[in-house]
């Protein structure tokens, strides 16, 4: 081969392995440049997401982001064919490497969960269906399941004790049957041997005590009269009084709350009605907050038997230890409500 001929051959290797290394380099710089440099910021995957939806996903949150690298890597490791659905934190600074790593993985991040004090199974289950990749119906479905009752010890009338509203940590493709499992748990916890000394001290059962703490947390909104309400209902049961309880009525009727309680809802014939059946009711009216719980276990010791809301609408009660007290209070605040228009 002529010197010439050679030149020309190595200049075209050089070439080549030059524009090589320059296509590598590239690769390596899409590979190792920060796919966001946002603040860390969360996607939820769907299981019938694909590699691009989930790309989509994290520009939709980060239009800057820079995804060429990082669908280069998904590629390499074919993270198309196992999708794991759930929450991901997409960390500032995190390469392509590191976040297809953690989504072929599978390695969530857990989401916080708030269960609030609802009235019903249905209302439960929508709230937590707005949070998580469950729909309402299947953890319905499962809190009215003989079946699943029956497992945990647990009724219809008694359901309502299953669940302590709270805030908790799980994660966002949580299945029915193990986020139950979990809160199960979190209801054992809860249930500390202090607890129930104190429940004992009482005289009360634990379902006892969430069925009273139940009805206080309808019979008012104020969490520093709560104690007072419970003393009330204390001082009731101790004495053989009848509780009733408006909230156990409205509970008894179903349906449609009525604005006001009349005599006619006084004598539904149900357990649950207090103003004929004396004692508590069979179980909780609703799902039931910590506080009321705890305003049971530490009910304010007074004399007072009677209470009836407030005249200005404030929210309080007057408390009343005569039936002559309590009926004042009561035609007061009748009075109100009529000045109101408030006939039903």
């Amino acid at each position: 081969m002529s010197s010439k001929a050679t030149k020309i051959t190595f200049s075209v290797i050089s070439a080549i392995l030059v524009g090589a290394a320059a296509y590598a380099f590239s690769i390596y710089r899409s590979l190792s440049c920060p796919v966001s440099d946002l603040d860390d910021f969360n996607i939820f995957i769907l299981p019938d997401y694909s590699q691009q939806t989930v790309l989509q996903t994290i520009l939709d949150r980060n239009p800057d982001a820079r995804t060429k690298g990082l669908e280069r890597w998904m590629n390499h490791r074919e993270y198309g064919r196992r999708i794991r659905s759930g929450c991901y934190t997409i960390r500032k600074g995190a390469d392509a490497r590191q976040i297809t790593d953690m989504l072929v993985s599978g390695s969530q991040t857990p989401v916080r969960l708030t269960i609030r004090s609802t009235r019903t199974v249905a209302g439960l289950a929508h709230d937590i269906a707005l949070q998580l990749m469950l729909d309402s119906a299947s953890v319905a479905s499962r809190l009215n399941d003989p079946i699943w009752l029956d497992s945990t010890g647990y009724t219809p009338a008694t359901v309502f004790c299953a669940i302590i509203p709270n805030t908790y940590e799980v994660y966002w493709n949580v299945s029915p049957d193990a986020l139950l499992a979990r809160l199960l748990k979190e209801r054992d916890r809860f249930w500390s041997d202090e607890r129930k000394a104190k429940a004992r001290s009482i005289g009360l059962s634990e379902l006892e005590v969430t069925t009273l703490a139940s009805i206080i947390e309808e019979e008012t909104s104020k969490s520093d009269e709560l104690p007072k309400v419970a003393g009330l209902y204390m001082n009731r049961l101790k004495k053989r009084i009848p509780l009733q309880a408006d909230p156990t009525v409205i509970y008894a009727l179903g349906g449609e709350r009525p604005k006001r309680v009349l005599k006619k809802h006084l004598e539904v014939d149900s357990p649950y009605n207090t103003y004929i059946h004396q004692g508590l009711p069979p179980g909780p009216i609703r799902f039931v907050n910590i506080r009321s719980i705890d305003a049971v276990l530490n009910y304010a010791r007074h004399n007072y038997l009677y209470m009836c809301a407030k005249e200005d609408f404030s929210g309080y009660h007057n408390f009343a230890t005569t039936l002559s007290q309590h009926n004042a209070n009561a035609r007061r605040y009748q009075n109100a409500l009529s000045k109101a228009g408030i006939r039903k």
